[in-house]
């Protein structure tokens, strides 16, 4: 019997504070700045443990962004590039990558809240 971990270190994105731990291996083209992209993605509060948004609840559908260019949150929009479709990847994002000082109340996200977010590619145009 294996006593083996198989845990894997969050790996850190030049010039950004959000870290990253790939899931799920994807395949083909990766993300890039400018392209649209079509994602599966659930975001829970670090601080809280609740889910504050998933496009797999029902009612929701895949969430489709612009990579790269501040569309979204810069951790969010840093951490999905390179990212291939298929691939299933764990963002951790600090507040002030994510909602900042602010928080978004509205989500049940406090102010500085950490975000941890899953995010699976599911098209890249």
């Amino acid at each position: 019997v294996s006593t083996q971990s198989t845990w894997v270190a969050m790996q850190s994105i030049p010039g950004c504070k959000t870290t990253y731990q790939i899931v799920t291996p994807g395949s083909g083209a990766a993300v890039s700045k400018g392209q649209t992209v079509t994602v599966h993605a659930t975001g829970v509060v670090q601080n809280t443990g609740k889910k504050f948004w998933s496009t797999k609840d029902p009612g929701q559908s895949p969430f489709t962004y612009q990579a790269g260019v501040g569309k979204v949150i810069t951790g969010w929009d840093q951490g999905c590039l390179g990212m291939q479709v298929g691939e299933s990847r764990k963002l951790i994002i600090p507040a002030d990558e994510g909602y900042g000082q602010a928080g978004f109340p509205a989500w049940g996200i406090p102010p500085g809240g950490i975000l941890d977010f899953t995010i699976e590619v599911l098209s890249i145009k």
